[in-house]
């Protein structure tokens, strides 16, 4: 009887923590919280330090707090150390803060697209969809078998390696190469 209440214990538990590891996908090392915000969830994933960063130079952090709701491409640091040396301690500069802004609200989009809603979109564009970025820019959604692949203004291309953490205000997905807009 001991044993059968062990290992129906233990069943329990292991349904839970995939149950919380559902809800709260890891990213960086941290849990995301559907109960926080974009920021509040973003400082503590350590592949994200130099996104927050730029966020916080950019003067972003208030709105990606706000309501929303608000769809980010959030680039790890992997992925603007794939930018041309210097290029990031250049946009952190106060006196580059509008190019800034723009690279990094070309990375958001006004709404919630989770990975449904984008792929929906992309079968019904016939294998592309466009999405207006908030700075204006056009990015374009494709996929290239299960993974959701962005390409910008430049020809660059990202794809997204962990899609739907979701947010009180929107959802993010992680992207490995920072989009560029024109």
């Amino acid at each position: 009887m001991k044993r059968m209440f062990v290992m129906v214990l233990l069943a329990v538990a292991s349904i839970t923590v995939a149950s919380q590891q559902e809800m709260n996908p890891m990213v960086g090392g941290a849990a995301m919280f559907k109960s926080k915000d974009i920021v509040d969830n973003a400082v503590n994933s350590a592949d994200h330090t130099t996104l927050v960063a730029a966020v916080k130079a950019a003067g972003l952090v208030e709105t990606l707090k706000s309501k929303g709701p608000f769809t980010v491409f959030a680039p790890t640091n992997a992925a603007f150390d794939k930018l041309p040396s210097g290029t990031v301690d250049t946009l952190l500069r106060p006196e580059n803060k509008g190019m800034l802004t723009n690279v990094l609200t070309y990375h958001v989009l006004a709404g919630r697209f989770d990975s449904n809603a984008i792929a929906k979109k992309i079968k019904a564009g016939n294998g592309k969809a466009s999405f207006k970025a908030v700075n204006g820019g056009t990015l374009t959604a494709w996929m290239d078998g299960n993974s959701i692949v962005l390409t910008d203004e430049k020809g660059g291309q990202s794809r997204v390696t962990i899609a739907n953490v979701y947010q009180s205000n929107g959802v993010i997905h992680v992207v490995d190469t920072v989009l560029l807009p024109k």
